[in-house]
């Protein structure tokens, strides 16, 4: 790391106390308004706080508040989440799940653990755990399904390793925690993507040949993005 870098990450930690009173202070406000979905999509796309508290989520507006709103009318319970980044779609989904929402990541949440745990409403029930790890090995699912204690998941959003071979291995071993008549939905499902490991459309390709699927694509010539959903049975 160079020095200029370096100088730059130590400011940002120095500042993480500033930056962590700031955020709660902005989640408390986001909490005394009544919820609209609009307001909740547009927090998650860009919270409020910055530094290594900055919350954001890399979507398309129009695709994160059609599945946002296809969550919503499950009342879902439980939410299961592969691919946490930065925070953003957790945001939506703890504010939609009424009891918990599980997060994975190959990456520490770091700092903003306690921010995320706090994102469910003051009065939900709600609880937010976030889990670190490879989600392709047994050891990890073995997690998920102890954090789960038996019961099944409303919703799960797939958005974590994006190449063919790793998406198709988080479908195929996490796909049986949902229940009937839940959602399951992928991320970067368009053909056209700017990074080559983005490999999701292929999947989706395949996916969607023999599957009760939609699509949520803001412009049929856009690259990256999209999101296609799977209607559980």
């Amino acid at each position: 790391m160079s020095i200029g870098k370096t100088l730059k990450y130590l400011n940002r930690s120095l500042r993480v106390p500033f930056n962590r009173k700031s955020a709660f202070k902005k989640l408390a406000e986001f909490h005394s308004n009544p919820l609209s979905m609009d307001k909740l999509v547009d927090w998650a796309m860009k919270f409020p706080a910055s530094g290594h508290l900055k919350v954001r989520s890399s979507q398309v507006r129009f695709e994160i508040m059609s599945l946002a709103k296809a969550v919503a009318d499950l009342k879902p319970e439980r939410i299961l989440e592969i691919g946490t980044a930065e925070g953003g779609t957790l945001f939506i989904w703890a504010n939609l799940a009424s009891k918990k929402v599980i997060s994975c990541d190959i990456l520490e949440p770091g700092v903003k653990q306690s921010l995320y745990e706090a994102f469910p409403p003051p009065h939900s029930q709600c609880k937010v755990k976030n889990l670190t790890g490879d989600s392709h090995t047994k050891p990890f699912l073995e997690r998920v399904e102890a954090e789960l204690a038996g019961e099944k998941v409303d919703f799960l959003f797939i958005d974590g390793d994006h190449t063919e071979v790793g998406v198709e291995a988080d479908y195929n071993e996490y796909h049986h925690l949902v229940r009937s008549g839940g959602i399951i939905a992928f991320h970067d499902i368009v053909e056209k993507q700017a990074i080559p490991e983005n490999q999701v459309h292929h999947f989706w390709k395949r996916l969607k040949e023999n599957t009760n699927t939609e699509e949520f694509v803001n412009n049929a010539n856009q690259t990256g993005y999209g999101i296609g959903i799977v209607r559980v049975p």
